[in-house]
């Protein structure tokens, strides 16, 4: 019977990652994963954690639904790892109470807009190899940035080689518009691919014309080759 009253009185998802610290930070639980050579995010997470330290570590991805049992997680540090690829879905049941999210140093190129555009959380993206492109400039209009770090937000490439090396809010605040870009690209595409389709139609009925042409001819040297009928005498 005391064992099963044990078992009752055990807090069931607080035990903690065996790489990391779990304490408490201004009454609430804190995981600590700092430098601990983590190759991606820990599957055994407390459940009732609200600051999460993941920061300089070797985290490659954060995959879908990857903090989706943390709900009562208000800030993760991500910064200073070697992430290069976010999914949709990475802070999928998390968005709505999460302060904080702190990607920052990282190795991230490029990032599917829905995956931080759902966030109400303070975003810190600074210090990484950005594509300056639409969906990064749709994140820098509509997210809520850390204002201190927003100028770090640098093109490590671009769609012109002016803008390489430039803040990207500079760049935007010059009237560039990446999405007006992207656009025109697929206007240009789509008269292109019209033109093909008008062409190939034209180059049909020529063909059809001349074809019907030759077979008209072809009968009539047929018909003008047969010899006459002979006329009946009166």
């Amino acid at each position: 019977q005391a064992f099963f009253c044990l078992l009752l009185c055990i807090p069931w998802g607080s035990s903690c990652p065996p790489s990391c610290q779990c304490t408490q930070r201004a009454g609430a639980k804190a995981v600590l994963c700092s430098s601990q050579h983590l190759e991606e995010i820990p599957k055994d997470i407390p459940r009732d954690v609200v600051f999460l330290k993941l920061d300089a570590n070797s985290i490659t991805r954060i995959p879908g639904n990857a903090f989706r049992h943390l709900s009562h997680l208000e800030e993760i540090d991500l910064s200073r790892n070697a992430i290069e690829k976010i999914d949709r879905a990475a802070f999928k049941g998390v968005a709505a109470g999460l302060r904080s999210l702190d990607l920052s140093s990282n190795r991230i190129r490029s990032i599917p807009k829905e995956a931080l555009l759902a966030l109400n959380a303070k975003l810190r993206l600074a210090n990484n190899p950005w594509h300056c492109e639409c969906a990064l400039q749709e994140v820098l209009w509509e997210a809520r940035l850390d204002l201190d770090s927003v100028q770090d937000i640098t093109c490590h490439t671009a769609p012109r080689e002016e803008y390489v090396g430039k803040p990207l809010l500079q760049v935007l605040d010059a009237g560039v518009n990446f999405c007006s870009v992207r656009q025109r690209t697929t206007d240009v595409a789509m008269f292109v691919t019209m033109f093909g389709w008008f062409a190939m139609v034209i180059v049909y009925i020529i063909c059809y014309v001349r074809h019907n042409r030759e077979d008209s001819c072809r009968h009539r040297d047929y018909l003008g080759s047969l010899p006459s009928a002979p006329v009946p005498a009166e």
